[in-house]
């Protein structure tokens, strides 16, 4: 669905509409791209790839749980940044933007990829700093805001496209996330999955392999919206919501808090992907129609105005 009421620019990306996909729903392989194409979204944001490839964790890696929500640790499976070419070759034949996810233990093997990524045409990239159950990636880097300076500033320092920071819940992430932009980021996604943990009560064990993974879904929305509301507030910046969006009116919610954009992630992976973001945008225009605005932009952080 098209409309120039949706269109949106975030992260100097002029997207025909707000909606992509969260990171690691699909997107290592050059055939993920054409599937999630499919499924009318305005951009595509790979699977996080690490500089060298990586098995991740013996399964299980992902169960639903009771509450409608999942947990994961996938383990940050991915071939490598060998893959980049092919992903950003067939995004191109396809004309659809390509956000790269990036993930790394150190400023080297960020700037790394995102070398890579810039070299074989993507559109932007998107730095994990907040996956929460592979040690030594991820939020053990967002934790600690200098950290976030620091590596943000090395790899803006060697694109000329667009670096996206996504940030995970922590004590510190209105302080990470102001560190993300002081080094250059152009825009942030908040959130990621949320470190838990669930036990089968039947045979008394963890249900993951890994014990511990990421919660996603519904039950995280609401932090979301929260965390998406403190950063707008503090600092103003372009901010792409992620955290549990499954219906127009959760990525409404997101918006007025602050969003310009969102990710959705489970509600994609549960099937009817095509359904879902057509649903949402359908609910996304008569919405802004109902509130007499002109554009979505109209509404990003309309909850701080009234």
């Amino acid at each position: 669905m098209s409309s120039p009421i949706l269109r949106v620019d975030v992260a100097s990306l002029i997207l025909t509409h707000p909606i992509m996909n969260a990171s690691g729903i699909l997107g290592s392989e050059p055939e993920h791209i054409d599937v999630m194409a499919s499924w009318g979204l305005a951009a595509i944001v790979s699977k996080t790839i690490t500089p060298e490839p990586r098995e991740g964790n013996a399964p299980p890696i992902i169960m639903p749980l009771r509450n409608g929500g999942f947990i994961n640790a996938v383990g940050l499976a991915n071939r490598g940044k060998k893959s980049v070419k092919e992903l950003c070759n067939r995004a191109k034949k396809l004309g659809i933007p390509l956000i790269i996810s990036i993930g790394g233990s150190s400023s080297k093997d960020f700037v790394d990829v995102a070398e890579e990524a810039e070299r074989c045409g993507a559109n932007a990239v998107e730095l994990n700093l907040s996956c929460p159950h592979t040690p030594g990636y991820g939020i053990e880097i967002g934790f600690d805001p200098s950290t976030v300076f620091r590596v943000v500033k090395d790899v803006v320092g060697v694109l000329t496209i667009p670096v996206i920071v996504k940030l995970g819940l922590s004590d510190r992430v209105v302080e990470s996330a102001g560190k993300a932009l002081e080094a250059g980021a152009k825009a942030l996604t908040l959130i990621n999955t949320i470190r838990a943990m669930a036990i089968d009560v039947h045979s008394a064990r963890p249900l993951l392999s890994n014990i511990f993974g990421g919660l996603s879904g519904p039950p995280i929305h609401p932090i979301a919206v929260r965390v998406v509301y403190e950063v707008y507030k503090e600092y103003q910046p372009d901010i792409i919501g992620c955290g549990g969006i499954t219906t127009w009116e959760d990525a409404a919610e997101i918006i007025l808090a602050g969003a310009k954009a969102v990710q959705i992630g489970s509600a994609l992976a549960l099937g009817r992907a095509r359904f879902v973001v057509q649903g949402v945008l359908r609910g996304l225009v008569r919405w802004l129609k109902e509130l007499g605005l002109r554009s979505v932009a109209e509404a990003v952080g309309l909850a701080h105005r009234r």
